[in-house]
């Protein structure tokens, strides 16, 4: 017997189909940034550390400088079986700086004259294969913990990773609008990821509501707030270099106003849908409820859910600077200095700023899940006939 699938499962799957074509494009996409070489005439490869020579290396107490010489094996490429001389180069800074032990493997870049290797730069220790590794192992679990939501969940992270890559950064490089661009392919991630959560049905265009208003406070807070505190896009980590790079063309400050509200997407989504999840289940155990009762059942779930998501966005912004926060401490800064600095200032931004597009979230989701969500229940309470038919269909 032929299966023919319903119009309610054809919602289900096709954003699963529209997600793999669109990680299908963005693979074979190109960034237009290709040709951008570092190094010309040169291989980038691995190399097994044989011998270490450190008798060129200077320490003065924990900072160490000079250079470390290796005898390398080359382990693939053109040169690949060559047993050659490394240098790892040391300048002074813990957080840069390497240190090689015999049996270690290398990244290194192989500069050559021909056939003839002319110098061999030793860039950091290869980490590529326990990356993969750790990657398999976190997509096996969540397959085995979630099963096909687990694979959605995998779908919509590798589009997340291409489209950020691919999209965003490359356009960014090109001197595109950043807030623009941002709200664009914010918005393009959201419809798809919460589409593999619920299909293309009104729950999604719900959350999706929901979100996007939610996104758009935090955009134009943002913007606002960063010209007020005077905060330059410079204070971004590595960003002034890419000024000297031959970007100085890029406007960083708009930058770091857009990753103010791309950083807090993510849990305004996860908040939404938890919003839309509860309203519909209310609205599917009571199909008579109308929509400011459904709205207000979503308001009460968003004031639960707020008080752990504002501070899961402290501790992902301020997880990465224990060590600042300690060095204030040591040297006994006092609190409002702290505060005033550009750089706390600028986490404040994102930490709060987020915040408030999390606060304004739940209130825009329930509203939007209110209207939808009952609108269809009380349409088919309505129609639905004196006496039961078999024959009735209630679209899903």
């Amino acid at each position: 017997m032929k299966k023919t699938l319903t119009p309610q499962a054809l919602r289900y799957h096709a954003p699963v189909l529209v997600c793999l074509l669109a990680i299908l494009f963005l693979l074979v996409l190109p960034t237009g940034f290709e040709g951008a070489l570092l190094y010309q005439e040169a291989e980038r490869c691995t190399a097994r550390v044989l011998e270490t020579n450190d008798s060129a290396i200077i320490d003065t107490g924990l900072v160490r400088s000079g250079e470390q010489r290796c005898t390398l094996e080359i382990l693939d490429g053109p040169f690949q079986g060559e047993v050659v001389a490394g240098v790892n180069m040391l300048n002074g800074s813990l957080e840069q700086d390497k240190l090689f032990a015999v049996g270690d493997r290398a990244y290194v870049v192989v500069s050559h004259d021909g056939d003839t290797i002319t110098n061999v730069t030793m860039s950091d220790h290869y980490r590529l294969g326990w990356e993969a590794l750790m990657a398999a192992g976190f997509a096996l679990f969540l397959i085995l913990f979630a099963g096909r939501t687990g694979v959605r969940a995998i779908a919509s992270f590798v589009l997340t990773i291409l489209t950020l890559w691919k999209v965003l950064v490359p356009l960014y490089l090109k001197g595109w609008n950043p807030i623009w661009v941002g709200l664009a392919i914010t918005l393009f991630l959201t419809v798809i990821i919460i589409a593999l959560v619920y299909g293309f049905d009104r729950r999604c265009l719900s959350a999706v509501s929901g979100s996007f208003l939610g996104i758009l406070v935090t955009c134009v807070l943002g913007v606002l707030f960063t010209d007020l505190f005077q905060i330059h896009g410079a204070v971004m980590s590595n960003s002034e270099s890419l000024l000297y790079a031959g970007y100085a063309h890029l406007n960083l400050t708009q930058i770091y106003m857009a990753s103010i509200f791309i950083g807090a997407s993510g849990a305004v989504m996860d908040l939404s849908v938890d919003i839309t999840s509860a309203v519909h289940e209310v609205v599917e155990k009571r199909p008579d409820l109308g929509w400011k009762e459904a709205a207000r059942s979503g308001v009460n779930v968003g004031r639960a859910a707020m008080g752990t998501m504002t501070t899961t966005l402290l501790f992902a912004y301020s997880g990465g600077y224990i060590a600042l926060l300690m060095v204030f401490m040591a040297q006994g800064t006092p609190v409002g200095l702290i505060l005033n600095y550009k750089y706390v200032a600028a986490e404040l931004i994102h930490t709060v700023i987020g915040s408030f597009g999390l606060v304004t979230v739940a209130p825009f989701t329930s509203l939007c899940a209110g209207l939808l969500l009952t609108r269809r229940e009380t349409g088919a309470v309505r129609s639905a006939p004196a006496q039961p038919s078999l024959t009735r269909q209630t679209e899903p």
